[in-house]
């Protein structure tokens, strides 16, 4: 599974957004443990009122690539994915795709970027 995590003011509305993107593909996201902000040192000495977490898993499949023509259809969601990220981020959301050993911003990801991460992962094919 993919894991996203948003983060800001409003991440109900940043939630409600990616799931209606990765609805239109055939995947409906569902609620993820939440993780503890007080563990995170990005958020260390922020008012945790201000911030609030939410987690959601998506079927890695969704973008995990089989050959070369899936991945020229799978770089065209990443792009959009990453297109929804950086929108949130203007609204003062951020959504960070979160796995074992690090979390990304996906707003600074390009399509390969994505790619490669979820390639990465021992779950995604």
């Amino acid at each position: 599974m993919m894991i996203i995590e948003f983060v800001g003011a409003d991440v109900e509305a940043a939630e409600k957004s990616v799931t209606a993107l990765t609805s239109s593909w055939g995947y409906q996201p569902e609620p993820a443990p939440t993780a503890d902000l007080a563990s995170d040192p990005d958020t260390k000495g922020v008012d945790p009122v201000a911030v609030t977490s939410l987690i959601v898993s998506i079927p890695s499949a969704m973008l995990a690539v089989a050959d070369i023509a899936d991945r020229i259809h799978k770089r065209r969601r990443a792009g959009e994915l990453i297109e929804r990220a950086q929108q949130l981020r203007a609204q003062q959301a951020a959504a960070r795709l979160v796995s074992e050993d690090r979390s990304v911003d996906l707003a600074t990801l390009t399509p390969d970027q994505l790619l490669d991460l979820i390639a990465d992962e021992p779950s995604a094919t």
